[in-house]
């Protein structure tokens, strides 16, 4: 029976990097989660007391800002580790 052949070359192994894992900063869950719920209440404050003092002038802008916060705070998630 005939002889397989050896391999002539090393084995791939790749290099070892001494790279340490990414961590969030300590700043951002607290604040991804406030920009949540600051932008719930925002909205809903504004639904339940559409002529409170500081809501009522801005009408339905109120939406775009309580969303706002929404949306930052989603921005936010995609750079939590």
């Amino acid at each position: 029976m005939p002889k397989s052949k050896t391999r002539k070359k090393a084995v791939y192994t790749p290099p070892k990097t001494a790279e340490q894992p990414k961590v969030s900063p300590r700043w951002l869950a607290p604040v991804m989660v406030a920009s949540w719920i600051i932008g719930i209440l925002w909205i809903a404050v504004y639904y339940v007391a559409p002529q409170a003092p500081v809501l009522g002038p801005l009408q339905n802008w109120n939406l775009l800002i309580g969303f706002s916060f929404i949306i930052f705070g989603v921005i936010l998630s995609t750079r939590w580790r």
